[in-house]
């Protein structure tokens, strides 16, 4: 975390300029069957979204920040996309949208936190990511229901075999 790399801009002393990914990976083991559950939990800081006039970005910051609201876009249009239930995600427009994806959909469970500026000044910005979280908010993912529905078809093929057992 030391390595991040942050810059002053006239709208933040210390802005981000890149966002950031932790993914932890969970192998839980049931001691009674031997059974391992695996999961994920990934955490992703977002840089935020800045237009280049009022920050007043210029030379390397003013091309990180198009690098940072060109992959916030990508991602608005992934999460737009899946709450459309479209045939195609467009995963593959960005690194961070191909590194979120499992993220974004299957049974993952998604939560934003958003960090809001108390200054008039900014509550534009504060209004789009409000705007923004909503959407991410929208997201339903189909998996929940599948694990739902692969354990009710656990359930219906141990009572089967206790039937069967009983013959």
């Amino acid at each position: 975390m030391n390595q991040r790399h942050v810059t002053a801009t006239k709208m933040n002393s210390e802005s981000s300029r890149s966002h950031l990914i932790v993914s932890i990976m969970l192998d839980v083991k049931d001691v009674h069957t031997g059974g391992v559950i695996t999961g994920k939990l990934t955490l992703v800081d977002l840089a935020g979204s800045e237009r280049v006039k009022k920050s007043e970005a210029s030379g390397q910051s003013m091309e990180e920040a198009k690098a940072i609201n060109k992959s916030l876009s990508a991602l608005g249009n992934v999460v737009s996309a899946i709450n459309a239930q479209s045939k195609h995600i467009p995963y593959r427009n960005s690194i961070l949208t191909q590194l979120m994806s499992d993220s974004l959909g299957g049974n993952a469970k998604v939560q934003m936190f958003v960090n809001l500026s108390p200054a008039d000044y900014n509550a534009s910005e504060s209004d789009m990511s409000l705007m923004y979280a909503s959407r991410i908010k929208a997201v339903k993912n189909a998996g929940a229901g599948d694990v739902k529905m692969i354990n009710n078809l656990k359930k219906q093929i141990a009572q089967l075999k206790a039937a069967q057992a009983k013959k």
